[in-house]
């Protein structure tokens, strides 16, 4: 589970079997490579055991003999075992180059294609899954756990093949040299075993401490510089300090015995393998006395304990990288198994020419005129509607979790090109009503009709071509003014990203920015001000061109004057069409055709301003400041 303000703690994997069988799925692709990389790494580790056992050679062949008797003919065969021993290394170095090569080959392959199937399988999942998640935590997988997971494809892997390898080949010959050394090598082992998890239990959950606490000071420091301003104006600046250092306090101490315990750990585990070695020169050259064992032997048997020591240290320091790589692993292939969003819809919409007795035809140049093409399963026909945005609710009920209901038996009728505004408290269900019209969520109980046609068999991609929304938080993306409002409709031309802009009275004010319309734009906006970013938002729905726009608290962000600026441009683009309003403003809504007041689920007024004026109910209330909307 996340820590704290992002902190996470070192996780288990809840299914190992499952999550490595996942892994070597995305690494069958490279099968070819793995072998490669396999053989690679066995033959390097072996390298340095056949390496090492030169040393005996060479001591007890050649090095003896020559001082006792020097030969040319013991020189030459001196001379040709070094030789030997250097093409061990060097092949040994050869392989480990090409296993490091092609493992970030399929490291990096593997993550790629990960990250595809994450992201476009992102891309397919509903809405819920969006309000259901933080930014923060999705973000954390295709970052945190994707790294966890590149560290061990790339890293972890290998080095436990190649360690794994090391210690057994480096063990054979152990025991061919001498079982008694060997012996005295697995007692010393069993010493390393006990301090590695005593160590290494204790550093692993103050490092899981660190890691909160770290996350927690991380956050605070986010807030503080988010919330700057407000530090400043209630001149809260010393508080501020007192409460960072006192989370940085708890982080420095966590951190301080975390790493105590880390740090050591290898001096100890040095220090034992010094100690080993020692014991293991002095039993071995009483050994060497004695005629038990040969010079060579004892030389060649201290080098295996130096190779020893060290794959063994490392397997252990992999484990919990490889369960944390795991653990990520699972996070990330949960995302991929998320249930998708689901398109049952059949009816598409397709550009149509009216034919003189009013019929329609499928063409494929924009005409202006939209169909629904319905194709009836019952005799195979294909019947053509035109796109007019006429939206009727007939007693919808919904709710976003089933034991509670946000709307009531909703029923509301909007003929083409109406404009219907929803007022009403924050939470009365006013947003939650564009969401079941453009389906972000689907009514378990009740109707919705497009067109007359029930919403449920409309292609989603096709009902949502039909829609154009302006949001209340307004998502500018990278790129130029003009691809931002290129956004509603990919194939504008230039032409008609300017008459969307003359239409939302954007023109005036991009003309005036340093390069116009390519004008880059970064980090949402932020080199515009909110008023000059909603219009733009509002000038990429006109650029669509669709039958039905929804502004849900379009003008919230822009000041009276801007707002009295946009109003004809808001008029000329709302005219012909069908237009859902969710507006705080009283006034935006007073030209609607129909204004329905919400609340708890429920419309309790309908009509338009004068009638519901001259009802004197809730409505008269909020607009003569009565009640106010919160």
């Amino acid at each position: 589970m996340p820590g704290p303000r992002g902190g996470r703690p070192m996780e288990k994997p809840k299914n190992v079997g499952a999550v490595i069988r996942r892994i070597v799925k995305y690494l069958a692709e490279y099968k070819l490579y793995l072998l490669v990389v396999t053989v690679a790494i066995i033959f390097s580790a072996l390298a340095s055991v056949i390496g090492t056992s030169y040393m005996k050679t060479i001591i007890d062949d050649y090095l003896e003999p020559m001082v006792l008797d020097y030969s040319d003919e013991l020189m030459g065969g001196f001379i040709v075992t070094l030789l030997k021993m250097g093409s061990v290394y060097f092949i040994g170095a050869l392989c480990t180059y090409i296993s490091a090569r092609m493992m970030l080959h399929v490291s990096t392959r593997t993550l790629y294609n990960i990250r595809v199937d994450m992201f476009n399988h992102m891309e397919a999942l509903p809405i819920r899954f969006f309000d259901t998640h933080t930014h923060g935590e999705l973000m954390s997988r295709y970052t945190n756990d994707i790294d966890t997971l590149r560290e061990l494809l790339s890293n972890s892997m290998t080095m436990l093949i190649s360690s794994s390898v090391t210690v057994i080949s480096v063990l054979v010959m152990m025991l061919i040299y001498s079982w008694q050394l060997t012996l005295l090598l697995i007692l010393l082992f069993a010493a390393m075993l006990v301090v590695i998890r005593f160590f290494g239990g204790r550093s692993g959950r103050l490092f899981r401490e660190q890691q909160a606490a770290l996350g927690t000071v991380n956050g605070y420091i986010e807030e503080m510089m988010d919330g700057v301003r407000v530090v400043k104006v209630f001149c809260h600046e010393d508080k501020a300090v007192e409460e960072f250092e006192k989370l940085n306090d708890k982080l420095c101490s966590a951190a301080t015995q975390a790493n105590t315990y880390a740090n050591s750990m290898m001096p100890i585990m040095a220090n034992l393998t010094n100690i080993h070695y020692a014991l293991t020169a002095v039993v071995g050259a009483i050994l060497a006395i004695k005629n038990i064992l040969s010079l060579g032997t004892v030389v060649a048997f201290l080098q295996y304990v130096r190779n020893f020591s060290m794959p063994v240290s490392q397997i252990s320091q992999q484990v919990n990288s490889i369960l944390n790589a795991l653990a990520g692993a699972e996070r990330v292939f949960n995302l991929i198994d998320e249930k998708p969003e689901v398109n049952d819809g059949y009816v598409t919409i397709v550009n149509a020419r009216k034919q003189p007795d009013g019929t329609l035809t499928e063409c494929k140049e924009h005409t202006g005129v939209w169909a629904w093409k319905h194709p009836h399963k019952a005799d195979g026909t294909v019947t053509y509607t035109e796109v007019l945005g006429k939206v009727e609710f007939d007693n919808v009920v919904f709710g976003y979790v089933p034991e509670k209901t946000v709307l009531n038996g909703i029923s509301l009728y909007a003929k083409p090109g109406q404009k219907i505004a929803f007022v009403g408290s924050t939470g009365a269900g006013k947003t939650t009503i564009t969401n079941l019209i453009n389906r972000f969520y689907d009514v378990p109980d009740g109707k919705i009709r497009y067109d007359g046609i029930n919403i449920n068999k409309i292609d989603k991609k096709a009902l949502r071509r039909s829609q154009s929304i302006v949001l209340q938080d307004t998502h500018l993306f990278t790129g130029t003014v003009a691809d931002n409002i290129r956004y509603g409709k990919l194939d504008a031309t230039d032409e008609e990203i300017h008459r969307a802009a003359k239409l939302a009275n954007a023109d005036f004010f991009i003309t005036h920015l340093p390069h116009g319309y390519d004008t880059m734009l970064t980090s949402d906006g932020a080199n515009l001000s909110q008023g000059q970013r909603q219009l733009i938002a509002i000038a990429r729905a006109a650029v669509a061109d669709p039958p039905v726009l929804i502004l849900d608290e379009a003008t919230s962000s822009i000041d009276t004057r801007t707002e009295s600026l946009i109003e004809k441009g808001m008029d000329s683009l709302m005219e012909g069409r069908t237009t859902f309003v969710i507006a705080h403003r009283l006034s935006t809504v007073r030209n609607a055709d129909a204004i329905m007041v919400l609340e708890n689920g429920r419309i309790i007024e309908r009509g338009n301003h004068e009638t519901l004026i001259a009802q004197k109910g809730k409505y008269y209330q909020l607009y003569t400041g009565m009640f106010e909307l919160s």
